[in-house]
């Protein structure tokens, strides 16, 4: 058995970081599905800007609003404007391919692919 990439939504924008709130990660949930990523799955949250890297649950946000907000302890690791990349994995036996979503600067859907 082998943990391999899933799902990733790739270098959405920080839109709300909430240090005074249950720890986790707020996403669109128009992003959540297009990625194939459940609520409350645990993810890896990679900050392009600065390099930290955390895990967290994900918790659904408003259909078609954008929000990435990143929550609790893990709000003080990055900052609204920040790029991040949230990951999914599985623990497989066989290979998988991952659902990668490429978002613009509004978190919207830029591109799907396939790897």
């Amino acid at each position: 058995m082998r943990w391999v990439l899933r799902s990733k939504i790739h270098r959405a924008t920080v839109t709300e970081t909430r240090v005074d709130y249950e720890g986790s990660i707020t996403v669109d949930q128009d992003l959540l599905d297009r990625a194939g990523i459940w609520v409350g799955e645990k993810v890896t949250v990679a900050d392009v800007d600065n390099g930290n890297r955390f895990e967290t649950y994900t918790l659904a946000g408003a259909r078609g609003s954008g929000i990435i907000a990143v929550n609790g302890a893990a709000a003080h690791l990055c900052e609204v404007g920040h790029k991040v990349i949230i990951m999914g994995y599985e623990l497989v036996d066989a290979p998988v391919k991952a659902n990668v979503i490429l978002v613009d600067s509004e978190n919207r859907v830029a591109r799907e692919l396939i790897y």
